[in-house]
Protein backbone atom coordinates (compact mmCIF):
# COMPACT_ATOMS: atom_id res chain seq x y z
CA UNK A 1 0.00 0.00 0.00
CA UNK A 2 1.42 3.41 -0.94
CA UNK A 3 0.80 6.26 1.83
CA UNK A 4 1.43 9.96 1.39
CA UNK A 5 4.01 11.15 3.84
CA UNK A 6 1.15 12.67 5.85
CA UNK A 7 -0.75 9.39 6.03
CA UNK A 8 2.56 7.61 6.93
CA UNK A 9 3.42 10.54 9.98
CA UNK A 10 -0.37 9.94 10.97
CA UNK A 11 0.13 6.11 11.08
CA UNK A 12 3.47 6.62 13.01
CA UNK A 13 1.70 8.89 15.81
CA UNK A 14 -1.54 6.36 15.94
CA UNK A 15 1.57 3.84 16.91
CA UNK A 16 2.29 5.36 19.65
CA UNK A 17 0.47 3.66 22.56
CA UNK A 18 -1.74 5.81 24.72
CA UNK A 19 -2.44 8.42 22.04
CA UNK A 20 -6.24 8.02 21.56
CA UNK A 21 -8.33 10.11 19.54
CA UNK A 22 -8.87 13.38 22.18
CA UNK A 23 -5.60 13.71 22.64
CA UNK A 24 -4.57 12.99 19.10
CA UNK A 25 -7.11 15.80 18.21
CA UNK A 26 -5.15 18.15 20.88
CA UNK A 27 -1.94 17.12 19.19
CA UNK A 28 -2.99 18.20 15.57
CA UNK A 29 -4.49 20.97 16.72
CA UNK A 30 -1.44 22.58 18.76
CA UNK A 31 1.09 21.62 16.11
CA UNK A 32 -0.55 21.56 12.86
CA UNK A 33 0.18 17.91 11.32
CA UNK A 34 1.37 15.04 12.39
CA UNK A 35 4.72 15.40 11.44
CA UNK A 36 5.29 18.27 13.41
CA UNK A 37 4.16 16.24 16.51
CA UNK A 38 7.08 13.30 16.09
CA UNK A 39 9.35 16.30 15.59
CA UNK A 40 8.60 18.17 19.01
CA UNK A 41 10.89 18.28 21.72
CA UNK A 42 9.66 17.71 25.41
CA UNK A 43 9.47 21.03 25.92
CA UNK A 44 7.09 21.93 23.13
CA UNK A 45 5.29 19.06 24.20
CA UNK A 46 4.26 20.22 27.58
CA UNK A 47 2.32 23.07 25.54
CA UNK A 48 -0.02 20.99 24.83
CA UNK A 49 -3.20 21.81 27.40
CA UNK A 50 -2.94 18.98 30.08
CA UNK A 51 -0.44 17.47 28.87
CA UNK A 52 2.37 15.94 31.48
CA UNK A 53 5.81 15.82 31.98
CA UNK A 54 5.69 11.98 32.59
CA UNK A 55 3.49 11.65 29.45
CA UNK A 56 5.64 13.80 27.21
CA UNK A 57 8.14 12.05 28.18
CA UNK A 58 6.42 8.32 27.36
CA UNK A 59 5.64 10.10 23.82
CA UNK A 60 8.65 11.13 22.78
CA UNK A 61 10.24 8.35 23.66
CA UNK A 62 7.77 5.75 21.89
CA UNK A 63 7.91 8.34 18.94
CA UNK A 64 11.02 7.92 18.36
CA UNK A 65 10.50 4.71 16.76
CA UNK A 66 7.44 3.70 15.92
CA UNK A 67 7.53 0.67 13.51
CA UNK A 68 5.71 2.44 10.24
CA UNK A 69 7.39 -0.28 8.27
CA UNK A 70 6.23 -3.38 9.83
CA UNK A 71 2.76 -1.80 10.39
CA UNK A 72 2.75 -1.30 6.55
CA UNK A 73 3.55 -4.62 5.71
CA UNK A 74 0.64 -6.07 7.87
CA UNK A 75 -1.95 -3.48 6.04
CA UNK A 76 -0.65 -4.83 2.97
CA UNK A 77 -0.38 -8.53 3.79
CA UNK A 78 -3.86 -8.52 4.84
CA UNK A 79 -5.37 -6.57 2.49
CA UNK A 80 -6.41 -3.77 4.57
CA UNK A 81 -6.82 -0.02 3.48
CA UNK A 82 -6.87 3.01 5.70
CA UNK A 83 -9.49 5.58 6.10
CA UNK A 84 -8.11 9.33 7.47
CA UNK A 85 -11.01 11.63 9.33
CA UNK A 86 -11.81 14.61 7.34
CA UNK A 87 -11.08 12.98 4.50
CA UNK A 88 -12.68 11.58 0.86
CA UNK A 89 -13.87 8.05 1.83
CA UNK A 90 -14.20 8.46 5.85
CA UNK A 91 -17.48 7.63 6.65
CA UNK A 92 -20.16 10.69 6.91
CA UNK A 93 -21.66 9.23 9.96
CA UNK A 94 -18.82 8.42 12.50
CA UNK A 95 -17.63 11.80 11.46
CA UNK A 96 -20.07 13.65 13.49
CA UNK A 97 -19.20 12.09 16.89
CA UNK A 98 -16.48 13.87 19.50
CA UNK A 99 -14.19 11.29 19.55
CA UNK A 100 -13.86 9.80 16.52
CA UNK A 101 -10.88 7.53 15.43
CA UNK A 102 -8.24 9.60 13.19
CA UNK A 103 -7.61 6.62 11.57
CA UNK A 104 -9.92 3.83 10.15
CA UNK A 105 -8.11 0.21 9.45
CA UNK A 106 -10.63 -1.65 7.08
CA UNK A 107 -10.88 -4.79 5.05
CA UNK A 108 -13.08 -4.50 2.49
CA UNK A 109 -15.75 -1.65 1.16
CA UNK A 110 -17.13 1.84 2.69
CA UNK A 111 -19.48 3.43 0.72
CA UNK A 112 -21.78 6.21 0.58
CA UNK A 113 -25.29 3.87 0.73
CA UNK A 114 -23.50 3.15 4.34
CA UNK A 115 -24.69 6.09 5.96
CA UNK A 116 -28.54 4.20 5.91
CA UNK A 117 -26.59 2.07 8.65
CA UNK A 118 -28.88 0.03 12.07
CA UNK A 119 -26.61 -1.37 14.37
CA UNK A 120 -27.70 -4.65 16.26
CA UNK A 121 -26.21 -6.09 19.62
CA UNK A 122 -27.07 -7.79 22.66
CA UNK A 123 -25.88 -10.58 24.44
CA UNK A 124 -22.61 -12.94 23.63
CA UNK A 125 -24.65 -15.96 25.87
CA UNK A 126 -28.07 -15.27 23.89
CA UNK A 127 -31.12 -17.48 23.92
CA UNK A 128 -32.73 -19.42 20.89
CA UNK A 129 -35.35 -16.48 21.11
CA UNK A 130 -32.50 -13.80 20.58
CA UNK A 131 -30.65 -15.75 17.99
CA UNK A 132 -33.63 -15.88 16.21
CA UNK A 133 -34.74 -12.40 16.35
CA UNK A 134 -31.20 -11.29 15.48
CA UNK A 135 -31.10 -13.04 12.24
CA UNK A 136 -34.59 -12.34 10.83
CA UNK A 137 -34.21 -8.34 11.86
CA UNK A 138 -30.84 -8.32 10.33
CA UNK A 139 -31.94 -10.30 6.91
CA UNK A 140 -35.50 -7.78 6.88
CA UNK A 141 -33.17 -4.73 7.18
CA UNK A 142 -30.79 -5.83 4.86
CA UNK A 143 -33.36 -6.47 2.26
CA UNK A 144 -35.10 -2.74 2.99
CA UNK A 145 -31.72 -1.39 1.78
CA UNK A 146 -30.13 -0.50 5.56
CA UNK A 147 -26.76 -1.76 5.98
CA UNK A 148 -26.32 -3.61 9.37
CA UNK A 149 -23.80 -2.82 11.80
CA UNK A 150 -22.03 -5.13 14.68
CA UNK A 151 -19.11 -6.26 16.38
CA UNK A 152 -18.38 -10.13 15.19
CA UNK A 153 -18.50 -11.35 18.80
CA UNK A 154 -20.56 -14.39 19.49
CA UNK A 155 -23.72 -14.36 20.32
CA UNK A 156 -26.43 -11.45 18.82
CA UNK A 157 -23.38 -10.29 16.75
CA UNK A 158 -22.63 -12.97 14.87
CA UNK A 159 -26.64 -13.49 14.21
CA UNK A 160 -27.17 -9.72 13.04
CA UNK A 161 -23.98 -10.51 10.56
CA UNK A 162 -25.34 -13.52 9.36
CA UNK A 163 -28.97 -12.47 8.89
CA UNK A 164 -27.64 -9.86 6.82
CA UNK A 165 -25.50 -12.02 4.71
CA UNK A 166 -28.53 -14.37 4.37
CA UNK A 167 -30.22 -11.41 2.18
CA UNK A 168 -27.59 -10.91 0.49
CA UNK A 169 -27.20 -6.87 2.16
CA UNK A 170 -24.48 -5.06 3.33
CA UNK A 171 -22.81 -5.43 6.73
CA UNK A 172 -20.01 -3.87 8.39
CA UNK A 173 -17.75 -5.59 11.49
CA UNK A 174 -16.23 -3.42 14.34
CA UNK A 175 -13.41 -5.37 15.90
CA UNK A 176 -11.38 -4.60 19.14
CA UNK A 177 -8.11 -5.22 17.88
CA UNK A 178 -6.11 -5.18 14.86
CA UNK A 179 -7.05 -6.92 11.27
CA UNK A 180 -4.19 -9.47 11.66
CA UNK A 181 -6.50 -12.13 12.89
CA UNK A 182 -10.11 -12.50 13.61
CA UNK A 183 -11.30 -12.33 16.89
CA UNK A 184 -13.15 -14.36 17.64
CA UNK A 185 -11.38 -17.17 16.09
CA UNK A 186 -14.45 -19.75 15.35
CA UNK A 187 -16.07 -16.63 13.30
CA UNK A 188 -12.79 -16.25 11.13
CA UNK A 189 -15.52 -17.70 8.54
CA UNK A 190 -17.58 -15.63 8.72
CA UNK A 191 -15.22 -12.49 8.88
CA UNK A 192 -14.57 -13.44 5.25
CA UNK A 193 -18.04 -12.85 4.40
CA UNK A 194 -18.61 -9.56 5.88
CA UNK A 195 -15.39 -7.98 4.43
CA UNK A 196 -16.69 -9.90 1.13
CA UNK A 197 -20.42 -7.89 1.45
CA UNK A 198 -19.13 -4.96 3.43
CA UNK A 199 -16.25 -4.16 5.49
CA UNK A 200 -14.42 -5.17 8.96
CA UNK A 201 -12.76 -1.76 10.65
CA UNK A 202 -11.28 -0.83 13.50
CA UNK A 203 -9.30 2.03 15.05
CA UNK A 204 -6.54 -0.54 16.40
CA UNK A 205 -3.27 -1.08 14.76
CA UNK A 206 -2.73 -4.31 12.95
CA UNK A 207 -1.29 -6.21 15.46
CA UNK A 208 -3.10 -4.89 18.73
CA UNK A 209 -4.98 -8.39 20.62
CA UNK A 210 -8.49 -7.67 21.69
CA UNK A 211 -8.05 -6.51 25.41
CA UNK A 212 -11.08 -6.14 27.04
CA UNK A 213 -9.76 -2.51 27.50
CA UNK A 214 -10.61 -1.89 23.78
CA UNK A 215 -13.93 -3.13 23.91
CA UNK A 216 -15.90 0.00 25.42
CA UNK A 217 -13.97 2.16 22.73
CA UNK A 218 -14.77 0.05 20.26
CA UNK A 219 -18.68 0.28 21.02
CA UNK A 220 -18.60 4.15 20.22
CA UNK A 221 -17.50 3.57 16.50
CA UNK A 222 -20.63 0.90 16.39
CA UNK A 223 -22.92 3.28 17.51
CA UNK A 224 -21.04 6.32 15.71
CA UNK A 225 -21.49 4.25 12.21
CA UNK A 226 -25.11 3.92 12.82
CA UNK A 227 -28.06 6.19 12.36
CA UNK A 228 -29.71 4.20 15.45
CA UNK A 229 -28.89 1.34 17.57
CA UNK A 230 -31.24 -2.21 18.38
CA UNK A 231 -30.33 -4.21 21.17
CA UNK A 232 -31.43 -7.50 21.28
CA UNK A 233 -30.61 -9.59 25.11
CA UNK A 234 -28.83 -7.79 27.05
CA UNK A 235 -28.29 -8.82 31.05
CA UNK A 236 -27.38 -6.20 33.74
CA UNK A 237 -24.02 -5.30 32.83
CA UNK A 238 -23.97 -6.69 29.01
CA UNK A 239 -21.33 -4.12 26.73
CA UNK A 240 -24.71 -3.77 24.70
CA UNK A 241 -25.40 -1.41 27.53
CA UNK A 242 -22.44 0.70 26.94
CA UNK A 243 -23.20 0.89 23.31
CA UNK A 244 -26.66 1.71 23.61
CA UNK A 245 -25.55 4.64 26.35
CA UNK A 246 -23.09 5.87 23.71
CA UNK A 247 -25.45 5.88 21.00
CA UNK A 248 -27.59 8.09 22.96
CA UNK A 249 -24.61 10.54 23.57
CA UNK A 250 -24.00 10.62 20.48
CA UNK A 251 -27.93 11.45 19.57
CA UNK A 252 -28.94 8.42 17.99
CA UNK A 253 -32.04 6.56 18.25
CA UNK A 254 -31.98 3.40 20.81
CA UNK A 255 -34.61 0.58 20.09
CA UNK A 256 -35.05 -2.26 22.33
CA UNK A 257 -36.43 -5.54 21.91
CA UNK A 258 -38.32 -6.98 24.66
CA UNK A 259 -37.31 -10.43 26.45
CA UNK A 260 -39.18 -12.64 29.18
CA UNK A 261 -39.62 -10.61 32.34
CA UNK A 262 -37.93 -13.60 34.38
CA UNK A 263 -35.21 -14.39 32.01
CA UNK A 264 -31.82 -13.11 32.98
CA UNK A 265 -30.73 -12.59 29.02
CA UNK A 266 -33.38 -9.94 28.99
CA UNK A 267 -32.97 -7.79 32.18
CA UNK A 268 -30.74 -5.43 30.98
CA UNK A 269 -33.16 -5.11 27.51
CA UNK A 270 -35.84 -4.31 29.80
CA UNK A 271 -34.04 -1.89 32.21
CA UNK A 272 -33.34 -0.09 28.72
CA UNK A 273 -37.02 0.17 28.05
CA UNK A 274 -38.20 0.84 31.36
CA UNK A 275 -35.69 4.18 30.80
CA UNK A 276 -36.78 5.13 27.61
CA UNK A 277 -35.77 3.21 24.98
CA UNK A 278 -38.15 3.05 21.81
CA UNK A 279 -39.35 -1.06 22.11
CA UNK A 280 -39.68 -2.67 18.60
CA UNK A 281 -40.82 -6.21 17.87
CA UNK A 282 -39.39 -6.65 14.22
CA UNK A 283 -37.43 -4.56 11.24
CA UNK A 284 -40.81 -2.88 10.24
CA UNK A 285 -41.58 -1.39 13.69
CA UNK A 286 -37.43 0.05 13.51
CA UNK A 287 -38.17 1.31 9.85
CA UNK A 288 -41.42 2.69 10.86
CA UNK A 289 -40.14 4.82 13.78
CA UNK A 290 -36.20 5.63 11.47
CA UNK A 291 -38.39 7.83 9.10
CA UNK A 292 -39.49 10.38 11.54
CA UNK A 293 -35.47 10.37 12.75
CA UNK A 294 -34.07 14.28 12.12
CA UNK A 295 -30.60 14.05 9.70
CA UNK A 296 -27.89 13.65 12.08
CA UNK A 297 -25.43 16.59 12.73
CA UNK A 298 -22.65 17.54 10.33
CA UNK A 299 -19.33 16.48 10.55
CA UNK A 300 -17.43 18.10 13.30
CA UNK A 301 -15.03 20.15 12.78
CA UNK A 302 -12.15 17.76 13.97
CA UNK A 303 -9.24 19.42 13.09
CA UNK A 304 -10.56 22.43 15.64
CA UNK A 305 -11.24 20.15 18.56
CA UNK A 306 -12.17 21.66 21.91
CA UNK A 307 -10.02 20.79 24.93
CA UNK A 308 -11.96 19.84 27.89
CA UNK A 309 -11.69 22.05 30.98
CA UNK A 310 -11.00 20.89 34.49
CA UNK A 311 -14.07 21.10 36.54
CA UNK A 312 -13.25 22.93 39.54
CA UNK A 313 -12.67 21.80 42.92
CA UNK A 314 -10.21 18.78 42.22
CA UNK A 315 -6.96 18.92 43.86
CA UNK A 316 -3.42 18.37 42.58
CA UNK A 317 -3.78 14.78 42.20
CA UNK A 318 -7.46 14.38 41.53
CA UNK A 319 -6.31 17.03 38.93
CA UNK A 320 -3.78 14.26 37.39
CA UNK A 321 -6.05 11.36 37.18
CA UNK A 322 -8.54 14.05 35.62
CA UNK A 323 -6.06 14.72 32.78
CA UNK A 324 -4.98 11.09 32.60
CA UNK A 325 -8.55 9.93 31.78
CA UNK A 326 -8.72 12.20 28.51
CA UNK A 327 -8.81 8.65 27.28
CA UNK A 328 -10.53 5.26 29.17
CA UNK A 329 -7.90 3.86 31.23
CA UNK A 330 -7.50 0.81 32.90
CA UNK A 331 -6.74 1.68 37.11
CA UNK A 332 -3.57 -0.47 36.75
CA UNK A 333 -2.53 1.54 33.54
CA UNK A 334 -3.10 5.13 35.49
CA UNK A 335 -1.71 3.66 38.71
CA UNK A 336 1.74 2.99 36.43
CA UNK A 337 1.23 6.35 34.33
CA UNK A 338 0.61 8.22 37.36
CA UNK A 339 3.39 6.46 39.81
CA UNK A 340 0.43 6.14 42.23
CA UNK A 341 -0.17 3.11 44.82
CA UNK A 342 -3.41 1.66 43.79
CA UNK A 343 -4.87 1.75 47.19
CA UNK A 344 -4.40 5.74 46.87
CA UNK A 345 -5.67 5.60 43.46
CA UNK A 346 -8.91 3.69 44.09
CA UNK A 347 -9.44 5.65 46.97
CA UNK A 348 -9.24 8.91 44.77
CA UNK A 349 -11.14 7.57 41.88
CA UNK A 350 -13.89 6.57 44.15
CA UNK A 351 -14.00 10.31 45.52
CA UNK A 352 -13.98 11.44 41.76
CA UNK A 353 -16.99 8.92 41.54
CA UNK A 354 -19.49 10.70 43.98
CA UNK A 355 -18.31 14.29 42.74
CA UNK A 356 -19.52 12.82 38.84
CA UNK A 357 -16.20 13.73 37.60
CA UNK A 358 -15.62 10.36 36.34
CA UNK A 359 -17.34 6.84 35.79
CA UNK A 360 -16.24 3.21 36.28
CA UNK A 361 -17.12 0.94 33.07
CA UNK A 362 -17.39 -2.61 33.15
CA UNK A 363 -13.25 -4.35 32.82
CA UNK A 364 -12.41 -1.97 35.89
CA UNK A 365 -12.17 1.07 33.52
CA UNK A 366 -13.16 4.39 33.76
CA UNK A 367 -13.40 7.20 32.08
CA UNK A 368 -14.77 11.08 32.52
CA UNK A 369 -18.08 12.00 32.60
Amino acid sequence: MTLSDDERDLLALHLVTGIGPRLTAALLDHFGSASAVLQASISELLEVPFLGTKVAESLQRAMENPDVVKECEQIDKHGVHLRVLGRAGYPANLATIDDAPHLLFCKGTLEACDEQAIAIVGSRACTSYGKRIAERIGADLARAGWTVVSGLARGIDGCAHRGALSAKGRTIAVLAGGLSKTYPPEHADLADEVAASGALVTESCMLIEPMATLFPARNRIISGLSRAVVVIEAAERSGALITARLAAEQGREVFAVPGPVDNAASAGTLQLLRKGATMVRNADDILEDLQELPALAEPRAHDVPLVAQPPPGLDDVQLKIWQALAERRMVDDLAFELSIPISDLTRQLTTLELKKVIRRLPANVYERF
